[in-house]
Protein backbone atom coordinates (compact mmCIF):
# COMPACT_ATOMS: atom_id res chain seq x y z
CA UNK A 1 0.00 0.00 0.00
CA UNK A 2 1.12 3.55 -0.75
CA UNK A 3 1.85 5.38 2.50
CA UNK A 4 0.80 8.74 1.06
CA UNK A 5 -2.66 7.35 0.30
CA UNK A 6 -2.94 5.82 3.76
CA UNK A 7 -2.07 9.15 5.41
CA UNK A 8 -4.64 11.01 3.29
CA UNK A 9 -7.38 8.49 4.01
CA UNK A 10 -6.64 8.45 7.76
CA UNK A 11 -7.37 12.16 7.94
CA UNK A 12 -10.72 11.94 6.16
CA UNK A 13 -12.07 8.50 7.15
CA UNK A 14 -14.34 7.39 9.96
CA UNK A 15 -13.50 4.69 12.50
CA UNK A 16 -14.69 1.73 10.40
CA UNK A 17 -12.79 2.87 7.32
CA UNK A 18 -9.66 3.53 9.39
CA UNK A 19 -9.87 0.04 10.82
CA UNK A 20 -10.23 -1.60 7.39
CA UNK A 21 -7.41 0.51 5.97
CA UNK A 22 -4.99 -0.37 8.74
CA UNK A 23 -6.01 -4.03 8.74
CA UNK A 24 -4.94 -4.23 5.09
CA UNK A 25 -1.62 -2.50 5.91
CA UNK A 26 -1.05 -4.92 8.79
CA UNK A 27 -1.71 -7.98 6.63
CA UNK A 28 0.79 -6.78 4.04
CA UNK A 29 3.50 -5.95 6.61
CA UNK A 30 3.02 -8.53 9.34
CA UNK A 31 6.35 -10.21 8.45
CA UNK A 32 8.23 -7.01 7.58
CA UNK A 33 11.29 -6.29 9.72
CA UNK A 34 13.42 -4.31 7.27
CA UNK A 35 11.98 -1.04 5.99
CA UNK A 36 12.65 1.29 3.05
CA UNK A 37 14.76 4.20 4.30
CA UNK A 38 13.24 6.50 1.65
CA UNK A 39 9.85 6.18 3.37
CA UNK A 40 11.14 6.94 6.85
CA UNK A 41 9.45 10.34 7.04
CA UNK A 42 6.13 8.87 5.86
CA UNK A 43 6.28 6.09 8.46
CA UNK A 44 6.99 8.69 11.17
CA UNK A 45 3.87 10.59 10.07
CA UNK A 46 1.90 7.33 10.11
CA UNK A 47 3.03 6.74 13.71
CA UNK A 48 1.74 10.19 14.66
CA UNK A 49 -1.56 9.65 12.83
CA UNK A 50 -2.15 6.28 14.53
CA UNK A 51 -1.43 7.84 17.93
CA UNK A 52 -3.93 10.58 17.15
CA UNK A 53 -6.60 7.97 16.41
CA UNK A 54 -5.75 6.13 19.64
CA UNK A 55 -6.16 9.39 21.54
CA UNK A 56 -9.81 9.54 20.48
CA UNK A 57 -12.68 7.46 21.82
CA UNK A 58 -12.71 4.54 19.37
CA UNK A 59 -14.02 0.98 19.85
CA UNK A 60 -11.66 -1.73 21.19
CA UNK A 61 -11.51 -3.46 17.79
CA UNK A 62 -10.22 -0.25 16.18
CA UNK A 63 -7.78 0.29 19.07
CA UNK A 64 -6.39 -3.20 18.57
CA UNK A 65 -5.87 -2.64 14.83
CA UNK A 66 -4.14 0.71 15.44
CA UNK A 67 -1.86 -0.90 18.03
CA UNK A 68 -0.99 -3.71 15.62
CA UNK A 69 0.06 -1.07 13.08
CA UNK A 70 2.09 0.73 15.72
CA UNK A 71 3.75 -2.54 16.74
CA UNK A 72 4.83 -3.15 13.13
CA UNK A 73 6.14 0.41 12.84
CA UNK A 74 7.97 0.16 16.18
CA UNK A 75 10.30 -2.44 14.68
CA UNK A 76 12.04 0.53 13.02
CA UNK A 77 13.85 2.54 15.70
CA UNK A 78 14.20 5.52 13.33
CA UNK A 79 10.47 6.41 13.29
CA UNK A 80 9.67 6.29 17.00
CA UNK A 81 9.91 10.03 17.75
CA UNK A 82 6.11 10.56 18.00
CA UNK A 83 5.72 7.57 20.34
CA UNK A 84 8.82 8.21 22.47
CA UNK A 85 7.25 11.21 24.18
CA UNK A 86 5.43 11.57 27.46
CA UNK A 87 2.11 11.92 25.62
CA UNK A 88 2.76 8.93 23.34
CA UNK A 89 3.89 6.67 26.19
CA UNK A 90 0.93 7.77 28.29
CA UNK A 91 -1.48 6.68 25.55
CA UNK A 92 0.18 3.25 25.32
CA UNK A 93 0.39 2.86 29.10
CA UNK A 94 -3.30 3.67 29.43
CA UNK A 95 -4.17 1.13 26.73
CA UNK A 96 -2.05 -1.46 28.60
CA UNK A 97 -3.87 -0.68 31.88
CA UNK A 98 -0.61 0.42 33.51
CA UNK A 99 -1.86 3.81 34.67
CA UNK A 100 -3.93 2.69 37.61
CA UNK A 101 -6.37 0.82 35.40
CA UNK A 102 -8.95 2.54 33.28
CA UNK A 103 -12.44 3.50 34.32
CA UNK A 104 -14.78 0.57 34.46
CA UNK A 105 -17.16 0.53 31.55
CA UNK A 106 -20.84 0.80 32.23
CA UNK A 107 -22.39 -2.62 32.09
CA UNK A 108 -25.58 -1.96 30.16
CA UNK A 109 -25.21 -4.92 27.77
CA UNK A 110 -26.19 -8.52 28.03
CA UNK A 111 -23.86 -11.00 29.77
CA UNK A 112 -22.72 -12.45 26.45
CA UNK A 113 -21.94 -9.03 24.98
CA UNK A 114 -20.09 -8.03 28.13
CA UNK A 115 -17.92 -11.19 28.01
CA UNK A 116 -17.11 -10.46 24.37
CA UNK A 117 -16.13 -6.91 25.28
CA UNK A 118 -13.74 -8.19 27.94
CA UNK A 119 -12.08 -10.44 25.36
CA UNK A 120 -11.68 -7.51 22.96
CA UNK A 121 -10.30 -5.28 25.71
CA UNK A 122 -7.78 -7.94 26.69
CA UNK A 123 -6.56 -8.07 23.09
CA UNK A 124 -6.06 -4.31 23.25
CA UNK A 125 -4.03 -4.68 26.48
CA UNK A 126 -1.82 -7.37 24.92
CA UNK A 127 -1.13 -5.31 21.79
CA UNK A 128 -0.35 -2.22 23.87
CA UNK A 129 2.11 -4.23 25.96
CA UNK A 130 3.79 -5.57 22.82
CA UNK A 131 4.13 -2.01 21.50
CA UNK A 132 5.63 -0.83 24.78
CA UNK A 133 8.18 -3.66 24.72
CA UNK A 134 9.30 -2.73 21.21
CA UNK A 135 9.37 1.00 21.85
CA UNK A 136 11.21 0.77 25.19
CA UNK A 137 13.76 -1.62 23.70
CA UNK A 138 14.43 0.51 20.60
CA UNK A 139 14.30 4.05 21.98
CA UNK A 140 16.31 5.66 24.83
CA UNK A 141 13.88 8.61 24.67
CA UNK A 142 10.99 6.21 25.30
CA UNK A 143 12.88 4.74 28.26
CA UNK A 144 13.07 8.23 29.80
CA UNK A 145 9.43 8.89 28.96
CA UNK A 146 8.46 5.66 30.71
CA UNK A 147 10.01 7.08 33.88
CA UNK A 148 8.09 10.33 33.41
CA UNK A 149 4.73 8.54 33.09
CA UNK A 150 5.59 6.26 36.06
CA UNK A 151 5.41 3.04 34.11
CA UNK A 152 7.30 1.08 36.78
CA UNK A 153 4.68 1.62 39.54
CA UNK A 154 1.99 0.63 37.05
CA UNK A 155 3.83 -2.61 36.31
CA UNK A 156 4.13 -3.39 40.02
CA UNK A 157 0.42 -2.74 40.48
CA UNK A 158 -0.21 -5.21 37.68
CA UNK A 159 2.07 -7.78 39.36
CA UNK A 160 -0.25 -7.79 42.37
CA UNK A 161 -3.02 -9.21 40.19
CA UNK A 162 -0.80 -11.86 38.56
CA UNK A 163 -3.13 -14.68 39.66
CA UNK A 164 -5.84 -13.24 37.38
CA UNK A 165 -3.63 -12.88 34.30
CA UNK A 166 -4.26 -14.65 31.05
CA UNK A 167 -1.04 -15.91 29.53
CA UNK A 168 -0.16 -13.14 27.06
CA UNK A 169 -1.00 -10.32 29.47
CA UNK A 170 1.32 -11.86 32.05
CA UNK A 171 4.05 -12.70 29.56
CA UNK A 172 4.37 -9.21 28.08
CA UNK A 173 3.93 -7.46 31.44
CA UNK A 174 6.90 -9.42 32.77
CA UNK A 175 8.87 -8.86 29.57
CA UNK A 176 8.32 -5.11 29.79
CA UNK A 177 9.45 -5.16 33.42
CA UNK A 178 12.57 -7.07 32.38
CA UNK A 179 13.40 -4.58 29.62
CA UNK A 180 12.83 -1.54 31.81
CA UNK A 181 14.95 -2.95 34.66
CA UNK A 182 17.70 -3.97 32.22
CA UNK A 183 17.92 -0.63 30.42
CA UNK A 184 17.42 1.80 33.32
CA UNK A 185 19.57 1.32 36.40
CA UNK A 186 17.75 4.10 38.26
CA UNK A 187 14.40 2.37 37.68
CA UNK A 188 15.93 -0.86 38.93
CA UNK A 189 16.64 0.69 42.32
CA UNK A 190 13.16 2.28 42.58
CA UNK A 191 11.47 -1.01 41.70
CA UNK A 192 13.35 -2.82 44.42
CA UNK A 193 13.33 -0.28 47.24
CA UNK A 194 10.03 1.56 46.83
CA UNK A 195 7.78 -0.91 45.05
CA UNK A 196 9.12 -4.21 46.48
CA UNK A 197 9.28 -5.72 43.01
CA UNK A 198 11.48 -8.63 44.15
CA UNK A 199 8.78 -9.78 46.58
CA UNK A 200 6.08 -9.32 43.93
CA UNK A 201 8.06 -11.34 41.40
CA UNK A 202 8.61 -14.04 44.01
CA UNK A 203 4.84 -14.25 44.40
CA UNK A 204 4.49 -14.48 40.61
CA UNK A 205 6.93 -17.41 40.56
CA UNK A 206 5.12 -19.12 43.44
CA UNK A 207 1.83 -18.90 41.57
CA UNK A 208 3.28 -19.82 38.17
CA UNK A 209 5.23 -22.86 39.42
CA UNK A 210 2.45 -23.97 41.79
CA UNK A 211 4.71 -23.77 44.85
CA UNK A 212 3.32 -25.36 48.02
CA UNK A 213 5.29 -24.71 51.21
CA UNK A 214 5.87 -27.52 53.72
CA UNK A 215 8.51 -25.65 55.71
CA UNK A 216 9.91 -22.15 56.08
CA UNK A 217 12.20 -22.65 53.11
CA UNK A 218 11.02 -26.04 51.89
CA UNK A 219 8.74 -26.60 48.90
CA UNK A 220 6.66 -29.73 48.62
CA UNK A 221 8.08 -32.24 46.16
CA UNK A 222 6.25 -31.97 42.85
CA UNK A 223 3.84 -34.74 41.98
CA UNK A 224 5.60 -37.20 39.64
CA UNK A 225 2.68 -36.79 37.25
CA UNK A 226 3.06 -32.99 37.20
CA UNK A 227 6.84 -32.78 36.94
CA UNK A 228 6.46 -31.13 33.53
CA UNK A 229 5.94 -27.38 33.63
CA UNK A 230 3.31 -26.38 31.03
CA UNK A 231 4.82 -24.40 28.14
CA UNK A 232 2.96 -21.17 28.91
CA UNK A 233 3.79 -21.29 32.62
CA UNK A 234 7.43 -21.90 31.73
CA UNK A 235 7.50 -18.86 29.43
CA UNK A 236 6.16 -16.58 32.17
CA UNK A 237 8.49 -18.08 34.77
CA UNK A 238 11.55 -17.38 32.60
CA UNK A 239 10.51 -13.75 32.06
CA UNK A 240 10.03 -13.38 35.82
CA UNK A 241 13.48 -14.90 36.46
CA UNK A 242 15.11 -12.52 33.98
CA UNK A 243 13.47 -9.49 35.60
CA UNK A 244 14.42 -10.73 39.08
CA UNK A 245 18.02 -11.20 37.93
CA UNK A 246 18.21 -7.50 37.04
CA UNK A 247 16.69 -6.44 40.35
CA UNK A 248 19.05 -8.56 42.46
CA UNK A 249 22.29 -7.37 40.85
CA UNK A 250 22.97 -5.10 43.84
CA UNK A 251 23.99 -6.59 47.15
CA UNK A 252 21.42 -7.56 49.77
CA UNK A 253 20.95 -5.37 52.82
CA UNK A 254 19.19 -6.38 56.03
CA UNK A 255 17.40 -9.40 57.41
CA UNK A 256 14.33 -8.86 55.25
CA UNK A 257 16.42 -9.28 52.11
CA UNK A 258 18.05 -12.41 53.55
CA UNK A 259 14.63 -13.98 54.20
CA UNK A 260 13.41 -13.02 50.72
CA UNK A 261 16.50 -14.47 49.06
CA UNK A 262 16.12 -17.73 50.95
CA UNK A 263 12.57 -18.00 49.66
CA UNK A 264 13.87 -17.40 46.15
CA UNK A 265 16.56 -20.07 46.60
CA UNK A 266 13.89 -22.56 47.71
CA UNK A 267 11.75 -21.78 44.66
CA UNK A 268 14.76 -22.12 42.37
CA UNK A 269 15.54 -25.50 43.89
CA UNK A 270 11.96 -26.50 43.11
CA UNK A 271 12.44 -25.31 39.52
CA UNK A 272 15.70 -27.25 39.14
CA UNK A 273 13.90 -30.45 40.12
CA UNK A 274 11.28 -29.97 37.40
CA UNK A 275 11.32 -30.32 33.63
CA UNK A 276 9.48 -28.64 30.79
CA UNK A 277 7.96 -30.11 27.66
CA UNK A 278 11.27 -30.13 25.77
CA UNK A 279 14.86 -30.71 26.84
CA UNK A 280 16.00 -27.39 25.33
CA UNK A 281 13.37 -25.44 27.28
CA UNK A 282 14.33 -27.28 30.47
CA UNK A 283 17.97 -26.30 29.95
CA UNK A 284 16.95 -22.70 29.29
CA UNK A 285 14.87 -22.57 32.49
CA UNK A 286 17.75 -24.06 34.49
CA UNK A 287 20.12 -21.52 32.93
CA UNK A 288 17.98 -18.63 34.19
CA UNK A 289 17.83 -20.31 37.62
CA UNK A 290 21.64 -20.56 37.69
CA UNK A 291 22.03 -16.89 36.75
CA UNK A 292 19.70 -15.80 39.55
CA UNK A 293 21.35 -18.10 42.11
CA UNK A 294 24.65 -16.35 41.34
CA UNK A 295 23.09 -13.07 42.51
CA UNK A 296 21.96 -14.46 45.87
CA UNK A 297 24.25 -14.23 48.91
CA UNK A 298 26.28 -17.44 49.10
CA UNK A 299 25.06 -17.93 52.68
CA UNK A 300 21.55 -18.53 51.30
CA UNK A 301 22.63 -21.46 49.14
CA UNK A 302 22.33 -23.88 52.06
CA UNK A 303 18.59 -23.85 51.23
CA UNK A 304 19.47 -25.95 48.17
CA UNK A 305 20.60 -28.86 50.36
CA UNK A 306 18.59 -28.38 53.59
CA UNK A 307 15.82 -30.69 52.41
CA UNK A 308 14.98 -34.13 53.88
CA UNK A 309 16.68 -36.95 52.01
CA UNK A 310 14.03 -39.06 50.34
CA UNK A 311 16.20 -42.17 50.47
CA UNK A 312 17.32 -41.65 54.04
CA UNK A 313 20.99 -41.42 53.07
CA UNK A 314 23.26 -39.97 55.72
CA UNK A 315 26.21 -39.16 53.45
CA UNK A 316 27.38 -35.55 53.36
CA UNK A 317 25.95 -34.73 56.76
CA UNK A 318 22.47 -35.92 55.80
CA UNK A 319 22.12 -33.07 53.28
CA UNK A 320 20.08 -33.60 50.12
CA UNK A 321 22.32 -33.21 47.06
CA UNK A 322 19.67 -33.72 44.35
CA UNK A 323 19.71 -30.07 43.27
CA UNK A 324 23.53 -30.00 43.25
CA UNK A 325 23.54 -33.06 40.99
CA UNK A 326 21.17 -31.27 38.61
CA UNK A 327 23.69 -28.40 38.48
CA UNK A 328 26.53 -30.84 37.79
CA UNK A 329 24.53 -32.42 34.95
CA UNK A 330 23.75 -28.95 33.61
CA UNK A 331 27.45 -28.04 33.72
CA UNK A 332 28.39 -31.17 31.77
CA UNK A 333 25.79 -30.44 29.10
CA UNK A 334 27.19 -26.96 28.66
CA UNK A 335 30.76 -28.31 28.43
CA UNK A 336 29.72 -30.93 25.86
CA UNK A 337 28.11 -28.28 23.67
CA UNK A 338 31.60 -27.01 22.91
CA UNK A 339 30.57 -23.41 22.21
CA UNK A 340 29.49 -20.20 23.92
CA UNK A 341 31.36 -21.16 27.08
CA UNK A 342 31.56 -17.59 28.39
CA UNK A 343 27.80 -17.08 28.68
CA UNK A 344 26.69 -20.69 28.89
CA UNK A 345 29.24 -22.32 31.19
CA UNK A 346 30.97 -19.73 33.38
CA UNK A 347 27.82 -18.86 35.42
CA UNK A 348 27.31 -22.44 36.63
CA UNK A 349 31.05 -22.85 37.28
CA UNK A 350 31.07 -19.64 39.34
CA UNK A 351 28.00 -20.79 41.28
CA UNK A 352 29.48 -24.21 42.10
CA UNK A 353 32.81 -22.62 43.02
CA UNK A 354 31.31 -20.20 45.55
CA UNK A 355 28.93 -22.86 46.93
CA UNK A 356 31.91 -25.20 47.42
CA UNK A 357 34.01 -22.53 49.05
CA UNK A 358 31.45 -21.73 51.75
CA UNK A 359 29.46 -24.96 52.17
CA UNK A 360 31.58 -27.95 53.19
CA UNK A 361 29.00 -30.60 52.29
CA UNK A 362 28.58 -29.22 48.77
CA UNK A 363 32.36 -29.18 48.27
CA UNK A 364 32.71 -32.76 49.47
CA UNK A 365 29.94 -33.93 47.16
CA UNK A 366 31.35 -32.10 44.14
CA UNK A 367 34.85 -33.38 44.89
CA UNK A 368 33.52 -36.95 44.78
CA UNK A 369 31.72 -36.29 41.48
CA UNK A 370 34.38 -34.23 39.69
CA UNK A 371 37.68 -35.32 41.27
CA UNK A 372 37.23 -38.90 42.47
CA UNK A 373 40.28 -40.68 43.94
CA UNK A 374 43.03 -40.94 41.33
CA UNK A 375 43.44 -44.49 40.06
CA UNK A 376 44.63 -44.45 36.45
CA UNK A 377 47.84 -42.50 36.99
CA UNK A 378 49.26 -43.32 33.54
CA UNK A 379 46.77 -41.15 31.61
CA UNK A 380 47.31 -37.42 31.24
CA UNK A 381 44.68 -35.41 33.16
CA UNK A 382 43.38 -33.64 30.02
CA UNK A 383 42.87 -36.91 28.11
CA UNK A 384 39.54 -38.71 28.50
CA UNK A 385 35.80 -38.16 28.81
CA UNK A 386 35.32 -37.72 32.55
CA UNK A 387 34.20 -34.41 34.03
CA UNK A 388 37.70 -33.91 35.41
CA UNK A 389 39.26 -34.42 31.96
CA UNK A 390 36.87 -31.90 30.39
CA UNK A 391 37.51 -29.26 33.04
CA UNK A 392 41.30 -29.71 32.86
CA UNK A 393 41.14 -29.13 29.11
CA UNK A 394 39.28 -25.87 29.79
CA UNK A 395 42.16 -24.72 32.02
CA UNK A 396 44.10 -23.92 28.84
CA UNK A 397 41.13 -22.50 26.91
CA UNK A 398 41.75 -19.46 24.71
CA UNK A 399 39.09 -17.41 26.55
CA UNK A 400 40.64 -16.01 29.72
CA UNK A 401 37.35 -15.99 31.64
CA UNK A 402 36.60 -19.64 30.86
CA UNK A 403 40.18 -20.61 31.66
CA UNK A 404 40.21 -18.86 35.03
CA UNK A 405 36.74 -19.99 36.11
CA UNK A 406 37.35 -23.67 35.42
CA UNK A 407 40.76 -23.55 37.13
CA UNK A 408 39.32 -21.77 40.17
CA UNK A 409 36.57 -24.38 40.48
CA UNK A 410 39.06 -27.26 40.56
CA UNK A 411 41.33 -25.31 42.93
CA UNK A 412 38.50 -24.86 45.44
CA UNK A 413 37.58 -28.54 45.19
CA UNK A 414 41.22 -29.22 46.16
CA UNK A 415 40.76 -26.94 49.22
CA UNK A 416 43.02 -24.39 47.49
CA UNK A 417 46.01 -26.68 48.03
CA UNK A 418 48.58 -26.37 45.25
CA UNK A 419 49.91 -29.89 45.84
CA UNK A 420 46.44 -31.42 45.55
CA UNK A 421 45.64 -29.37 42.43
CA UNK A 422 48.86 -30.47 40.70
CA UNK A 423 48.05 -34.09 41.47
CA UNK A 424 44.78 -33.83 39.53
CA UNK A 425 45.73 -31.37 36.77
CA UNK A 426 49.50 -31.22 36.33
CA UNK A 427 51.65 -28.11 36.65
CA UNK A 428 51.39 -27.22 32.98
CA UNK A 429 47.60 -26.94 33.05
CA UNK A 430 47.57 -25.14 36.40
CA UNK A 431 50.35 -22.64 35.67
CA UNK A 432 47.97 -19.83 34.66
CA UNK A 433 46.06 -20.03 37.92
CA UNK A 434 49.21 -20.30 40.03
CA UNK A 435 50.72 -17.23 38.36
CA UNK A 436 47.51 -15.24 38.89
CA UNK A 437 47.30 -16.26 42.56
CA UNK A 438 51.04 -15.89 43.29
CA UNK A 439 51.34 -19.57 44.20
CA UNK A 440 54.07 -20.76 41.85
CA UNK A 441 56.17 -21.65 44.89
CA UNK A 442 53.35 -23.80 46.28
CA UNK A 443 51.23 -23.35 49.38
CA UNK A 444 47.54 -22.62 49.80
CA UNK A 445 44.91 -20.01 49.00
CA UNK A 446 43.44 -17.71 51.62
CA UNK A 447 40.21 -19.60 52.40
CA UNK A 448 40.27 -21.75 55.52
CA UNK A 449 39.11 -25.35 55.08
CA UNK A 450 38.72 -28.34 57.36
CA UNK A 451 41.61 -30.76 57.86
CA UNK A 452 42.67 -32.73 54.79
CA UNK A 453 41.29 -36.21 54.45
CA UNK A 454 43.60 -38.79 52.92
CA UNK A 455 42.21 -39.29 49.42
CA UNK A 456 45.33 -40.85 47.89
CA UNK A 457 44.67 -44.26 46.34
CA UNK A 458 47.08 -47.17 46.54
CA UNK A 459 47.72 -46.73 42.79
CA UNK A 460 48.80 -43.12 43.33
CA UNK A 461 50.89 -43.88 46.43
CA UNK A 462 52.78 -46.64 44.69
CA UNK A 463 53.56 -44.43 41.70
CA UNK A 464 54.10 -41.15 43.55
CA UNK A 465 57.90 -41.34 43.33
CA UNK A 466 57.78 -41.46 39.53
CA UNK A 467 54.71 -39.21 39.12
CA UNK A 468 55.48 -36.26 36.82
CA UNK A 469 53.93 -33.15 38.45
CA UNK A 470 54.38 -31.13 35.23
CA UNK A 471 52.19 -33.37 33.08
CA UNK A 472 50.09 -34.83 35.90
CA UNK A 473 50.68 -38.50 35.10
CA UNK A 474 53.24 -41.30 35.18
CA UNK A 475 55.22 -41.28 31.95
CA UNK A 476 56.74 -44.31 30.28
CA UNK A 477 60.52 -44.35 30.73
CA UNK A 478 62.18 -42.43 27.92
CA UNK A 479 65.67 -43.13 26.56
CA UNK A 480 68.28 -40.66 27.77
CA UNK A 481 69.30 -38.61 24.67
CA UNK A 482 72.74 -37.72 26.10
CA UNK A 483 73.58 -41.17 27.40
CA UNK A 484 75.77 -42.05 24.40
CA UNK A 485 77.43 -38.61 24.21
CA UNK A 486 80.98 -37.85 25.23
CA UNK A 487 81.67 -35.11 27.76
CA UNK A 488 82.84 -32.82 24.95
CA UNK A 489 79.58 -33.37 23.01
CA UNK A 490 77.52 -32.65 26.12
CA UNK A 491 79.44 -29.43 26.72
CA UNK A 492 79.00 -28.39 23.07
CA UNK A 493 75.23 -28.96 23.17
CA UNK A 494 74.93 -27.07 26.48
CA UNK A 495 76.81 -24.05 25.08
CA UNK A 496 74.72 -24.15 21.91
CA UNK A 497 71.50 -24.11 23.95
CA UNK A 498 72.75 -21.27 26.16
CA UNK A 499 73.68 -19.20 23.09
CA UNK A 500 70.22 -19.75 21.59
CA UNK A 501 68.56 -18.55 24.79
CA UNK A 502 70.92 -15.57 24.98
CA UNK A 503 70.12 -14.55 21.40
CA UNK A 504 66.34 -14.81 21.94
CA UNK A 505 66.64 -12.80 25.16
CA UNK A 506 68.69 -9.99 23.57
CA UNK A 507 66.17 -9.78 20.70
CA UNK A 508 63.33 -9.52 23.27
CA UNK A 509 61.68 -12.63 21.83
CA UNK A 510 61.63 -14.24 25.26
CA UNK A 511 62.28 -12.97 28.76
CA UNK A 512 63.61 -15.50 31.28
CA UNK A 513 61.55 -15.44 34.46
CA UNK A 514 61.96 -16.84 37.92
CA UNK A 515 59.86 -17.26 41.02
CA UNK A 516 60.23 -14.94 44.00
CA UNK A 517 60.04 -16.36 47.54
CA UNK A 518 56.44 -15.13 47.75
CA UNK A 519 55.47 -17.29 44.74
CA UNK A 520 55.11 -14.51 42.17
CA UNK A 521 56.92 -14.25 38.83
CA UNK A 522 59.75 -11.79 38.27
CA UNK A 523 62.58 -11.29 35.73
CA UNK A 524 65.23 -13.95 36.27
CA UNK A 525 67.96 -11.46 37.26
CA UNK A 526 65.78 -10.26 40.16
CA UNK A 527 65.07 -13.75 41.47
CA UNK A 528 68.77 -14.71 41.34
CA UNK A 529 69.85 -11.66 43.32
CA UNK A 530 70.94 -12.49 46.87
CA UNK A 531 68.31 -11.00 49.25
CA UNK A 532 71.14 -10.08 51.63
CA UNK A 533 72.44 -7.62 49.03
CA UNK A 534 69.24 -5.56 49.37
CA UNK A 535 69.77 -5.17 53.12
CA UNK A 536 73.55 -4.64 53.07
CA UNK A 537 73.22 -0.87 53.40
CA UNK A 538 71.27 -1.05 56.65
CA UNK A 539 73.94 -3.23 58.28
CA UNK A 540 76.95 -1.11 57.23
CA UNK A 541 78.97 0.80 59.78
Amino acid sequence: MDLNNILLQLEASNEEEIQKLLEQYNRENIHTFTFDQNEETLRTKLCQSVLTVLGRQVPPSCQKTCLETLRILSRDKCVLAPVATKEGMLILATMARLCGGGKEAENQKSSQEHTQLEVEEEKVVVEALKCLCNVVFNSPAAQQASVDVELAPGLCTSLRTAHTWHHEVGLFTLRLLFLLSALRQDVRGILRREWHAVRLLTDVLKHTLDVRWVGTYEVACPDPQTLLIPAEDNERAMEALKAMFNLTLSKAIGEEDDHQFRLIAAILRHLLMMKTETEDKTEEAHSHAVNLLNNLPVSCLDVLIDVPNQEGLENYGGKNMDAIQVLVDFMEKRIDKGSNYKEGLTPVLSLLTEASRYHREIRRYLKAQVLPPLKDVKVRPEVGTTTRNKLVRLMTHVDMGVKQTSAEFLFVLCKESVDNLLKYTGYGNAAGLLVARGLLAGGRGETQYSEDEDSDTEEYKSAKHIFNPITGHVEEPMPNPIEEMTEEQKEYEAEKLANMFDKLTRQNVIRPMGVRPDGTLAPLEETLRDPREDNSGSDSD
